[in-house]
């Protein structure tokens, strides 16, 4: 039990969500709870006034007429009792629906800007992706219900109050019957939704993996393959298996919580018919009227069903509370990349440079370092060229030089100042990158040009001038709408783009922010050899007295940097431009002498 009372902790909070989704809402739902808890008392008296004027009537011999005159009020009475009832559920139900679409979109977007708050370590972490996902199930549901539950439990407690203080005038004792014998099939319940709850977070990577699974034989991207490698039978095999388990570890659940559920409300039945019995007993023997025998037993019947209703309520107050755990627990994240408390903006323009100074990083979880005691001093208007063979650190280099993770040990420079003393914000806008995996934005090609620089996304010329530098210019003027054009099949008369052109698209969006720092990580890869030469003769134009950073296998392409970087177990093994590394004979030379032979 105090594992039950812990658990309803969450309570305040889902009525501050609800509260900051909808007041109106929100008022108008309280309001109406309160009419609608007085309502049980008031048609359960009006009944037994109704057949009492009917046995006066009939006692003392009143024809038809002036029978239905003296009893027309009372039905009347219930008559408007029953209206307000109707219109309280219709106009509750509005207010829930109501309630329920913004409450969806307030949770969803405080789990939206939560996560786009967060570091990049938390989305490279399985981890991460399991409190996500157990964030977004039934949170927005399970706040409602919160709130909804916690309002039924107050009208049950009010029509509970007006109704035990009838019932009490009769006997305290069927009252006392009444709420015992719901108790049971409440902490029945009670265990079966701690259950049932407790295995669906536990599932959370193989539910992922089954939204994956659907995903890959129903994507776009993956349809090619699935259908040339005869993927289909055998991942929807796989689909269906997961899904089985889940499905025969939910029914044995709820079989048994049906079953617990069946036992324990044969007690409530016993009670109230042993209880009816013994109402009638008492009416028969001349003890109450005939009118006071209907009232107190659609008083007991009214008050065992508003108790069964109050622990109904409470058990899905209780299920619901753990399940905004999860919500809460995701908001109380916190991003892991500190800022100093009074950070200075980013230098523009820059002119020391950028310094590696004895750097070493790991992974989170990790115990082998992936860059081991960097040193390196990029000056102001060099292009640096970064080679390596894959995982020998190129990338993670380029995340710490734009402080998507900081070092695990050293310092990364920028004007002498390491990047930790910058605001972040400010830091992001001197940078412009472009990684080898990067978005394919299914939206207008003017769109997926301007987010390069967001606040410009209504400069035209910024973005012509933006297209024409990432060779984008010739592919735009030929598309069906220019830069109208929408991107991507997942829309209707969406136009989809090789590789080569979406690498142009992209490289365009690097080329609209006018940054100090440019990183292209494989940004050449699916263009052929003319228009990866247009491309490195534009940037070399561009990025005068500015800073490069190049990380490409393509040494045609590196061979144009000032300086190259070789990389090899994290360590900078070779330093110097493209000649000195030739005369020097080492991994350089011999990785360049490789490729070249593949062209002779």
């Amino acid at each position: 039990m105090r594992g039950f009372w812990r658990a309803l902790r969450n309570t305040p909070y889902a009525f501050q969500l609800v509260w900051a989704a909808s007041r109106r809402a929100a008022l108008a739902s309280a309001g109406l709870t309160v009419i609608a808890a007085l309502l049980p008392a008031a048609q359960a008296w009006t009944g037994k006034l109704i057949i009492d004027a009917i046995l006066i009537a009939i006692d003392q011999g009143m024809d038809a007429v002036i029978g239905l005159r003296f009893v027309a009020p009372y039905l009347a009475l219930e008559f408007g009792l029953l209206l307000i009832s109707s219109v309280t559920g219709q106009v509750r139900s509005l207010f829930d629906r109501i309630l329920q679409t913004q409450l969806t979109n307030h949770v969803n977007s405080l789990i939206i800007r939560k996560a786009i708050g967060l570091d990049l370590r938390f989305f490279e972490d399985p981890v991460f992706y399991d409190t996500l996902q157990n964030a977004r199930r039934q949170a927005d549901t399970s706040a409602l219900s919160i709130v909804n539950s916690t309002l039924q439990m107050a009208q049950q407690t009010i029509t509970l109050v007006s109704l035990v203080i009838l019932l009490v005038r009769f006997n305290p004792w069927l009252a006392v019957i009444c709420f015992v014998s719901a108790i049971p099939s409440f902490l029945s319940q009670s265990h079966y939704a701690e259950r049932a709850f407790r295995a669906v977070t536990r599932r959370a990577p193989e539910a992922r993996l089954l939204n994956y699974l659907e995903m890959l034989l129903t994507g776009i991207e993956s349809v090619k393959e699935i259908k040339l490698f005869g993927l289909g039978e055998p991942l929807l095999g796989r689909y269906r298996e997961l899904f089985t388990r889940f499905y025969l570890e939910d029914r044995a659940i709820a079989q048994r919580r049906t079953i617990a559920g069946l036992g324990w409300g044969l007690l409530s039945t016993f009670a109230y018919y042993g209880s009816y019995a013994w109402i009638v007993l008492r009416t028969v023997a001349g003890l109450i009227t005939l009118g006071d025998m209907t009232m107190y037993l659609v008083i007991f019947r009214q008050s065992q069903s508003s108790v069964r209703s109050f622990l109904d309520s409470l058990n899905r107050l209780y299920e619901s509370n753990l399940f905004l755990d999860n919500l809460v627990d995701f908001l109380q994240l916190q991003p892991l990349l500190v800022t100093c408390a009074n950070p200075r903006p980013a230098p523009e323009p820059i002119r020391q440079g950028i310094e590696f100074r004895h750097v070493s990083f790991r992974y989170p979880g990790c115990e082998t370092d992936v860059l081991r005691d960097i040193n390196l001093h990029i000056h102001v208007g060099e292009r640096i060229a970064l080679v390596g063979l894959n995982g020998a650190g190129k990338t993670t280099l380029v995340k710490l030089l734009t402080r998507l993770y900081d070092p695990t040990e050293g310092q990364v420079l920028l004007d002498g100042v390491d990047l930790r003393e910058y605001d972040l914000t400010s830091l992001h806008q001197r940078f412009g990158v472009i990684f080898q995996d990067f978005v394919r934005y299914q939206f207008t090609v003017r769109e997926n040009i301007g987010f390069g620089q967001v606040d410009a996304l209504g400069d035209p010329d910024r973005i012509a001038g933006a297209a024409d530098c990432g060779g984008a210019g010739p592919l735009i003027r030929s598309l069906p709408q220019g830069y109208d054009t929408m991107l991507g099949r997942r829309w209707e008369k969406g136009q989809e783009l090789s590789g080569g052109q979406w690498q142009k698209i992209a490289l365009a969006r690097a080329f609209m922010r006018k940054a100090e720092v440019m990183v292209l990580d494989e940004p050449t890869s699916a263009l052929d050899a003319q228009a990866e030469y247009d491309v490195f003769q534009r940037f070399g134009q561009l990025m005068k007295g500015r800073i490069a950073v190049l990380i490409s296998h393509r040494f045609s392409t590196v061979r144009m940097a000032d300086r190259i970087v070789v990389l090899s177990d994290g360590k900078v093994i070779e330093l110097g431009s493209h000649a000195e590394l030739m005369q020097l004979d080492g991994a350089y030379a011999r990785l360049f002498n490789l490729q070249a032979q593949g062209y002779r």
